[in-house]
C-alpha cells in the first residue's frame, strides 16, 4: 500500500521511478548523485518505498542520542560507533559483516556543493563487504529516479572509478549549478 501512495506522490510532482532490477542482492550500497538539495531526501523515502526496499541511511552514533535519536531509528538510520575503529569505511564494512540482509544509501558527492570528483569511501565500503554498489540518478532534468543494475568493485578502482563518475557525470540536480 505504501509503494502504490508513494508512486502516487511521485507521479503527481512529475516523478518517475525506472529501473530494470528485478531481485536486489541481500547486500547493497545505493549511490546517489547528485545531492544538491534537502529535496533529495524526500524523493529517496518515496523512492526506497516503490523498491520495497528497506534501504537505511548511515550516521556517526553521537547523533542517534535523544531526543532526535528515535526518530533518525525509525526512518531507517544506523548509528555506526566510530570509537572502536577510528576508520569510517571499516566501521561501515563491520555493520554489513554483523548482518545477513543490509541496504544503505550514501551520497558519494559528500556535499551539497559542487564537486569534480566523488568521494571514494562508499567504493571501500563495498569492496570490503563484498557487495554490489547500485548506481542512482536523480535527475532533476528530466524528474527520473533512474537506478542501475548491481556493480561490483574489480580490482582496478581507477576504472572502476571511471565508470562510476562517468555515469553520474552531468545529471542535473535540484540546483544544476551544484550538480556533479
Amino acid at each position: 500500500m505504501f509503494a502504490k501512495i508513494s508512486a502516487f506522490l511521485l507521479e503527481l510532482f512529475g516523478w518517475k521511478v525506472e529501473t530494470t532490477i528485478e531481485t536486489y542482492p541481500k547486500k547493497y550500497i545505493i549511490a546517489v548523485v547528485p545531492h544538491t538539495s534537502g529535496w533529495d531526501f524526500p524523493i529517496g523515502i518515496l523512492t526506497r518505498s516503490i523498491m520495497k526496499q528497506q534501504i537505511k541511511f548511515i550516521g556517526k552514533a553521537s547523533l542517534f542520542r535523544f531526543p532526535l535519536g528515535p526518530i533518525l531509528k525509525l526512518m531507517g538510520g544506523v548509528p555506526v560507533d566510530r570509537s572502536k575503529r577510528n576508520n569510517f569505511v571499516d566501521a561501515v564494512v563491520d555493520v554489513f559483516n554483523e548482518r545477513e540482509q543490509f541496504a544503505v544509501c550514501l551520497a558519494p558527492e559528500g556535499t551539497r556543493e559542487k564537486v569534480a570528483e566523488l568521494k571514494t569511501g562508499f567504493y571501500f565500503m563495498a569492496k570490503g563487504a563484498g557487495i554490489p554498489i547500485l548506481l542512482c540518478r536523480f535527475d532533476y532534468g528530466i524528474k527520473r529516479v533512474q537506478i542501475a543494475e548491481p556493480f561490483y568493485p574489480t580490482d582496478d578502482m581507477e576504472a572502476d572509478m571511471k565508470f562510476i563518475n562517468d555515469y553520474f557525470r552531468d545529471v542535473p540536480g535540484k540546483f544544476p549549478e551544484k550538480s556533479f
